[in-house]
């Protein structure tokens, strides 16, 4: 029973504890909401970080999730760049800030997120080594792109995912030279396999980015505190000005982990092991958005998912859970990236190994078509490239596991919503 003596702490201000707030409020909940931010800035929405933010389209406070004034409003106790340093789930206390303040809590949802990978070599401490992860981070690419661009300057980018191709192509709309190194042989390797991944390789060399595919960095070179090269395992030098770090997000587990919460194994990404109802190995501690790793019964596996849409719905799916509604969160991962004219939305999950055709419904070359991941004729994923208003129809079929005739599939002119029924 949830009632007006209670308090709900929230460890974690990005999307998923901003929306876990939000609706504890809007499903009623009376008690006490505390939600503790490690930044300074409220709570905010990171892909605009890689995309309009950091292209100059979107206005700082367009990133937000609720206005400032909304916290008091809904009476939900904001504290801003106050790191929590302590779970005692014994006492079912939390402490944090500088001043180790500690408040009691009847349940507590850890929504802290990920933080970006780091290059292990030597020069990763010279001036022009970035990361994108935090707003503050965006705000300084913003003006380091600026800069190059005016400059004809270079950046290298280590690593040819999602962020290096997002800032890629914001870099190169800025007029800044690019070069991309990646262990792999296409961009997106992991994500999208080597059928499609090269697509975007060629979409970035249309536009003028350089690749260096099956090398990794292995020094960034300097002089005076600034960076003047990045040096690769196959003995390659590539000038740079400016290098970013974009090798991916490690979940930040340290608090669960000192706290004695199960984490889960590698092979399930990490993360804080929670189940069906984003609950931890302790019944009054919840997990929701990067750092949750859930057992999703469609994929018959344990993920865990980094993008926005999982935030987005994972937070709010947390924050009923806690008052103890019945659900089981299964939401089909989603995510969508925009790359100069290329727009396109991802829906599924089909890893390396777990597919075994690739069906396309269009023009590829012209990058206008859909791509579906099969097994054994049932769609895992699908990828919408410049074609709109179908994510619904994508994940019915993901959904229902119906074996679809492939050919049917890759004829535009058979209705999606015809197939699999």
């Amino acid at each position: 029973m949830v009632d007006a003596d209670q308090t709900f702490v929230i460890v974690g201000g990005g999307l998923a504890g901003a929306k876990a707030a939000e609706t504890l409020r809007a499903e009623g909940f009376t008690g006490r909401v505390i939600l503790i931010c490690d930044e300074r800035d409220h709570p905010y929405e990171r892909p605009p970080l890689s995309k309009g933010y950091l292209l100059g389209k979107e206005e700082r406070d367009s990133v937000f999730v609720h206005q400032p004034a909304w916290y008091a409003q809904n009476d939900i106790e904001l504290h801003l760049g106050q790191t929590v340093d302590a779970v005692d789930r014994a006492a079912r206390t939390v402490r944090f800030g500088e001043d180790g303040t500690v408040v009691r809590y009847d349940k507590l949802l850890l929504a802290t997120g990920a933080e970006p990978r780091r290059l292990d070599i030597p020069g990763t401490d010279l001036a022009g080594v970035h990361h994108l992860r935090r707003l503050a981070h965006a705000e300084r690419l913003k003006g380091v792109l600026a800069a190059l661009g005016r400059d004809n300057g270079h950046i290298v980018i280590a690593g040819a995912g999602w962020i290096g191709l997002e800032v890629a192509a914001a870099a190169r709309e800025y007029g800044a030279e690019v070069t991309v190194v990646e262990p792999e042989p296409t961009p997106l390797h992991g994500v999208l396999g080597p059928e499609l991944g090269e697509l975007f390789g060629e979409l970035h060399r249309e536009h003028g980015v350089r690749f260096h595919f099956g090398a990794r960095l292995t020094e960034i070179v300097g002089q005076d505190g600034m960076v003047l090269a990045a040096r690769t395992d196959d003995g390659e030098e590539h000038l740079a000005h400016d290098v970013l770090a974009a090798i991916g997000a490690a979940p930040r587990t340290g608090l669960a982990e000192a706290a004695g919460l199960e984490i889960a194994r590698r092979e399930h990404g990490g993360g804080v092991l929670v189940d069906e109802q984003l609950r931890t190995s302790d019944p009054d501690i919840y997990a929701a958005g990067d750092v949750a790793s859930f057992p999703h019964a469609l994929f018959g596996a344990r993920l865990r998912v980094e993008h926005w849409a999982n935030a987005l719905n994972g937070g709010p799916a947390a924050a009923r859970a806690m008052l103890g509604r019945d659900l089981t969160y299964d939401r089909v991962p989603y995510f969508f990236s925009d790359q100069y004219d290329l727009g396109m939305e991802y829906s599924g999950w089909a890893p390396p190994g777990a597919y075994d055709e690739v069906v396309v419904r269009g023009d590829a070359h012209k990058r206008e078509f859909i791509a579906f991941w099969m097994k054994d004729h049932r769609v895992l994923a699908g990828m919408n490239v410049n074609v709109w208003d179908v994510t619904e129809q994508i994940q019915r079929l993901i959904r229902t596991g119906a074996q679809v005739d492939t050919e049917a599939l890759a004829d535009p002119h058979v209705p999606l919503q015809s197939l699999g029924a």
